[in-house]
């Protein structure tokens, strides 16, 4: 339950449209809720401005379905991340609206109509092996009304692709790079730009890359300033904390959507 779902509430209460027994009822399980396998934060949209997200991975297809019912439930935008097909699956026969991202495995439901933000949260890949990681800090970045620019496959081996695209990332208010290898990359974009850096490490890469943990170090001994680190193949993390660093410095705008170049994403 947001804010303005209380305001709602309260002023039917006050104006006699809502009786106070129904208030009770619906307050009842305001800041959270047991579900038996799951005890649902209903009140971090209060604390945070972000409802709670479902985390899929070592959820049965059941379990997803369950949790995503409850927060769907409420009114408004669900996310769902790690979701398998089977997952997926489950959730939209129950609701045909959301949509499900094979590719960086979300699974998202918008039921309230969003507020885009003005200003950019561009994401940047190394390599197309990139992409789903990509993708998870994308959708979330959407999940919470931020527009998006994704350019993608411009790696310090072809250091020439990211240059092709030098305007389009100063236009950026924050910028997620994900690269995978030595995860060079970060720092080429940090050096290249006055605005934040997000970088993600994922476990692209042959044996000595150790699962992403040579581009976590690389990235967290970056020289170039401006450049934060989240955890390996976390595209979630980058595109929450992108989003919070978006709200906070730029503006909203009724019109959006994404726009994508760079590489062989179509």
């Amino acid at each position: 339950m947001n804010e303005d779902l209380i305001r709602s509430l309260l002023s039917g209460v006050q104006s006699g449209e809502v009786p106070i027994s129904d208030a009770v009822d619906r307050l009842r399980t305001l800041p959270f809720e047991d579900v038996g396998f799951a005890t649902i934060d209903h009140h971090r949209d209060l604390r945070c401005g972000v409802g709670e997200v479902i985390f899929c991975q070592g959820k049965t297809p059941e379990q997803i379905k369950g949790i995503f019912a409850v927060c769907a439930g409420r009114g408004g935008n669900v996310l769902a991340t790690r979701a398998s097909q089977e997952a997926a699956e489950a959730v939209l026969r129950d609701y045909p609206a959301a949509k499900y991202d094979e590719l960086g495995r979300t699974i998202a439901l918008r039921q309230v109509e969003p507020n885009w933000s003005e200003s950019e949260v561009t994401i940047v890949t190394a390599g197309t092996s990139d992409l789903p990681v990509a993708h998870e800090a994308l959708n979330t970045a959407e999940h919470l009304d931020q527009r998006t620019r994704l350019i993608t496959d411009v790696g310090v081996a072809g250091l020439h692709r990211l240059l092709a695209h030098h305007d389009q990332i100063n236009e950026a208010n924050v910028i997620v790079v994900v690269a995978g290898m030595e995860g060079a990359l970060a720092s080429v974009v940090g050096g290249l730009v006055s605005c934040p850096v997000i970088a993600v490490p994922t476990s692209v890469g042959y044996g000595a890359s150790f699962g992403g943990l040579a581009a976590l170090l690389a990235m967290l001994n970056s020289c170039a300033a401006g450049v934060t680190v989240v955890n390996i193949d976390n595209g979630f993390s980058a595109g929450y904390s992108a989003a919070m660093i978006n709200r906070r410095t730029g503006k909203s705008t009724a019109s959006k959507p994404c726009s994508h170049s760079g590489g062989e994403h179509s």
